[in-house]
C-alpha cells in the first residue's frame, strides 16, 4: 500500500512524504504506483519549471518521495494543493492501495 502524509504549517503546505508500493498490478505495470509517481514527479518539476527549486527540497528513491518547502509562495501552495487534491482522488478511487495517513 502507497501511504502519504501532507504537513501544514499556520495552514500552509510544509511537506510532503509518500512511502510503499500499491500492489495493483505486476512491477512495471502498476497504474496506482505510476499515477502516484506521476503526481508526485510533475508536481516537483514544475515548482522547479517555474523557478522555484531554491525553495524546496526533494527527496525521491525506489517507493520513497519526500518534498520539504523551504519558503512558500501562492504558487508553491497552488501546486501542492493541487498534489493533495489528485492524491485524495486517487485514494478514493484505489481504496485498498492508497491511503492519507493524516496527522494526528
Amino acid at each position: 500500500m502507497i501511504t502519504y502524509n501532507i504537513q501544514r504549517v499556520d495552514n500552509k503546505i510544509r511537506k510532503v512524504v509518500g512511502k510503499g508500493h500499491a500492489l495493483f498490478g505486476q512491477y512495471g505495470q502498476d497504474i496506482v504506483c505510476a499515477a502516484v509517481s506521476t503526481a508526485f514527479i510533475m508536481t516537483a518539476n514544475a515548482i522547479e519549471f517555474l523557478g522555484f527549486k531554491k525553495l524546496i527540497e526533494t527527496t525521491m528513491e525506489e517507493g520513497y518521495f519526500e518534498l520539504n518547502v523551504l519558503h512558500t509562495n501562492e504558487t508553491i501552495e497552488g501546486l501542492l494543493k493541487n498534489l493533495e487534491y489528485t492524491l485524495n482522488e486517487l485514494t478514493t478511487q484505489y481504496q485498498s492501495h492508497i491511503k492519507n495517513q493524516k496527522e494526528g
